[in-house]
């Protein structure tokens, strides 16, 4: 699988992570490389937009993104 179509202009690795390389390229390579089901940020992005991503939005953070989801 190809890598995220949002990573290159994804604002939390390109200003939140922009100081972590290490930790960026792990939590890369589980939430953006091959399938990116997982990953909060495209689970809002793929149902409200991109406008609708909070900033502060972690990828890990599914329950937050199902709560948004489920307010919309």
């Amino acid at each position: 699988m190809a890598d995220c179509e949002l990573l290159p202009t994804c604002p939390f690795f390109n200003d939140q992570m922009a100081d972590m390389p290490s930790m960026s390229t792990i939590i890369k390579d589980r939430y953006c490389r091959g399938s990116n089901t997982l990953c909060a940020r495209h689970m809002v992005f793929r149902v409200l937009g991109r406008e609708c991503v909070p900033i502060d939005l972690y990828p890990s953070q599914v329950e937050r993104a199902d709560e948004l989801l489920r307010n919309r």
